[in-house]
């Protein structure tokens, strides 16, 4: 098995537009220095928080080729190369190995529905198509299916290009099943913000997050001090930030955390369609948290 050194908070990155929709690069390269100078230990871009679902193939390649130079080795950069069509996942996952990315992050197969045995397949025949580490992404409430524990199990033991998971199915026995299972070296990250101190605190190897774009200093001393063991510290962090976790997801991801970067300054509240602004009830819930944490 290739070893991917990572381990902590990693932040699944928003892409910043401009009022005519284009792509705001000075704002996306000021995220990424933000993230570097507040403790993040690694960036994920072109992921669901990143709306690439509404970004063009030219658009994917260019933040990705942007994010490695900006972060110029200082952490590991990982690109979402997920796709349905597994000829497609391979095309997207040469293109960002040959700008140099550290690893893909490959979702399951969504729409498709595929069987246990097509799933399998569809991974396999990604891991022998390129060379760089791969994350499996279980999602299944935005997929429709799931990467099952015999899967992944199977799939990180034949492969070693296959070196961690993404687990965001909500099932914190899920997160015990693989961590009793897994193989050697194997990482196991959090996709759930609310439930990742726990992983970690069972074995997990920290988060890839959606509030670490919101407080990055913050959500990388909790999954420090929960992967370290240090249940009394990982609780202060934990309870202070909770409701605002909670908030990340009283609409669907990236609108509440665009909003809550809009409202710190740090990016306009522009989003690609279908994604649309927040609703104002729920924009004055995120907000008035914020000010209570004193983020602004």
């Amino acid at each position: 098995m290739q070893n991917l050194d990572l381990t902590g908070s990693i932040v699944a990155i928003v892409t910043p537009f401009k009022a005519n929709g284009d792509i705001d690069v000075d704002a996306f390269d000021k995220l990424i220095e933000f993230h570097l100078s507040n403790g993040t230990d690694g960036l994920v871009v072109c992921g669901t928080t990143g709306e690439t679902p509404a970004l063009s193939g030219d658009e994917d390649a260019f933040l990705i080729e942007r994010a490695v130079k900006q972060v110029g080795g200082r952490i590991p950069v990982i690109a979402g190369t997920g796709s349905n069509s597994t000829q497609e996942c391979i095309k997207y996952s040469r293109k960002a190995e040959a700008i140099g990315v550290d690893a893909v992050l490959v979702v399951g197969p969504y729409y498709n529905k595929p069987t246990e045995k097509g799933m399998y397949q569809h991974f396999a025949t990604v891991a022998e198509a390129i060379e760089v580490p791969i994350i499996l992404y279980n999602v299944p409430s935005r997929t429709g299916s799931k990467i099952s524990v015999d899967n992944t199990i199977k799939l990180a033991n034949n492969f070693k290009n296959i070196v961690a998971i993404k687990e965001a199915s909500g099932d914190l026995a899920l997160f015990a099943e693989l961590i009793a299972r897994k193989p050697e070296g194997f990482k196991i990250y959090s996709g759930d913000d609310f439930l990742a101190m726990s992983a970690n605190l069972m074995g997990a190897d920290g988060c890839i997050s959606v509030i670490a774009n919101v407080i990055p200093k913050e959500f990388a001393q909790l999954m420090k001090n929960s992967i370290e063991g240090n249940v009394n510290e990982s609780n202060e962090v934990f309870f202070k930030y909770r409701e605002l976790m909670d908030l990340m997801f009283i609409e669907s991801n990236p609108i509440p955390v665009k909003t809550a970067l809009s409202n710190m300054g740090l990016v306009d509240e522009e989003f690609r369609s279908p994604m649309c602004q927040m609703d104002d009830a729920n924009k004055q819930l995120l907000i008035n948290e914020m000010k209570s944490l004193g983020i602004s």
